[in-house]
């Protein structure tokens, strides 16, 4: 009897893990999505501008006379506790510097200027008004690819101004070269933000995706990171046919899958990666008490951003300091024992241009909005579970903000063909390791190139 027993609760075990496995492994279908849904004012009209026009980066003289007025007139900072450095955040010692430079040095007009030596446009996309740089290449005898860069939150298409020209000029041993066109995000740098509900990172997926048609591109390459690669892993699934490859330096696996190898793989770690490599998540304690201290932005944009905008709207301090906080604790979390806390790893004029962009566009808040809707969305959480078949390189910097290993990437992207981790470099790449990040662009979309022939010719011999 209890053998009996002992027998049908092992089979109801087995049947339950099996169960268990297909539900991880299940693929939803995709949801339905409205490919032209108006983001704009009021209702859409019945013919929509279709206009691209040229845009001029400005930093007029009425907001910077106002923004030195409150730097001035800001109460004076409560003085960081004793030998804290940047535990408690910002060392208000060191914001004290920041924001002296930015009063005294740093220069407005030059930074503006050196924004528009790239060709800058705007073009109205689902009733928003969309911001990119377009940057062709001089050269002769190369092949030349379309790239969309994508950045993240609190930053903009300046992120990319330094890696660039980096991009657009030939490189030996690549017979091509990349045709740049990076896009702030809607609500992010010099883009039109919304005032309707749940512009998720979805939905500015089928935005990017119409920028591109826009443009004229049918099929280009794409690279990303932060919320700039939570917006291409969403076009790589919902348009796979349209690109023909992704390079990220935040590669990141949402499905549930992924959810629990990451648990399970903390029991025997080194089975499933490279022992040099296992203290980036695990221990759990270690990697959840990282999770708890640096996450509380997250939480809050995810669930009241308009209640800290309010604040960080109305006083520049208070935007530099919340922004460039989380910029130092993302370029490198193990520098909390000094009082720049990570922010010495970026030049201090590119940290000033993302802080004097967001207060010159007024766009802390329609930037911080795209982490509730992010968490609002359930067609988010879909197709974040369903894998995608573009060829996908990841690069791996050592302080990146999650860090996740090839095998559980593969989860979401099911042709990763090339996958480099770094012993240094941080969230912020095209800032912070620019030309690290460019070389790998290059050799990610030879890898890429690779793949397709290899592709085209097993699928034209199916003896293979």
């Amino acid at each position: 009897m209890f053998k009996t027993l002992a027998f049908y609760i092992a089979l109801v075990a087995v049947g339950a893990g099996v169960g268990f496995k297909y539900y991880l492994e299940a693929v939803p279908d995709l949801p339905e999505l409205d490919y032209q849904r108006w983001w704009g004012d009021g209702q859409k009209p019945q013919k929509d501008d279709e206009s691209i026009r040229p845009f001029k980066v400005t930093f007029n003289d009425s907001m910077i006379d106002d923004l030195k007025q409150r730097l001035i007139k800001r109460r004076p900072f409560r003085q960081s506790l004793e030998g804290t450095q940047s535990l408690y955040g910002m060392n208000t010692l060191y914001l004290e510097k920041i924001i002296k430079y930015w009063l005294e040095e740093y220069n407005f007009k030059e930074r503006a200027d050196r924004l528009n030596r790239f060709p800058h446009f705007k073009t109205r996309i689902q009733g928003l008004d969309i911001h990119y740089m377009h940057v062709k290449p001089e050269a002769k005898d190369k092949k030349v690819l379309p790239l969309l860069m994508l950045h993240g939150w609190p930053s903009s298409s300046k992120e990319f101004d330094i890696v660039i020209p980096m991009l657009t000029k030939p490189v030996e041993g690549y017979d091509f070269v990349f045709e740049v066109i990076a896009a702030d995000l809607p609500g992010f740098g010099f883009s039109q933000g919304t005032n309707k509900r749940g512009l998720s990172p979805l939905q500015i997926a089928i935005i990017m995706r119409n920028l591109m048609k826009r443009v004229g591109f049918k099929q280009y390459y794409i690279q990303a990171g932060d919320w700039g690669s939570q917006v291409a892993t969403h076009m790589t699934t919902v348009f796979p046919n349209d690109i023909l490859g992704f390079h990220t330096n935040m590669p990141l696996s949402s499905r549930p899958i992924s959810d629990v190898k990451f648990f399970l793989g903390s029991f025997f770690p080194s089975l499933f990666m490279e022992q040099k490599y296992i203290s980036r998540i695990y221990p759990l304690k270690k990697f959840f008490d990282y999770v708890v201290r640096e996450s509380g932005y997250l939480h809050l944009q995810a669930t009241k951003p308009d209640s800290v905008g309010v604040a960080l709207t109305d006083s520049p301090a208070g935007l530099a300091a919340y922004t460039l906080e989380k910029i130092a604790v993302c370029s490198n979390r193990d520098q909390l024992d000094t009082p720049h806390g990570g922010l010495e790893n970026i030049a201090l004029d590119d940290l000033l241009d993302t802080v004097t962009i967001l207060w010159a566009n007024d766009c802390i808040v329609t930037s911080m909005r795209i982490y509730m809707e992010a968490f609002a969305s359930d067609d988010v959480f879909v197709v974040h579970n369903i894998p995608t078949p573009v060829p996908t390189a990841a690069i791996k910097f050592k302080y990146e903000v999650v860090y996740q290993p090839d095998w559980i990437l593969r989860d979401k992207f099911l042709n990763l063909v090339r996958s480099t981790t770094l012993d240094f470099g941080g969230h912020f790449a095209a800032l912070h390791t620019p030309k690290d990040l460019a070389d790998d662009v290059f050799a990610a979309v030879n890898d890429i190139i690779k793949f397709h022939k290899n592709a085209s010719s097993n699928n034209s011999n199916p003896t293979k």
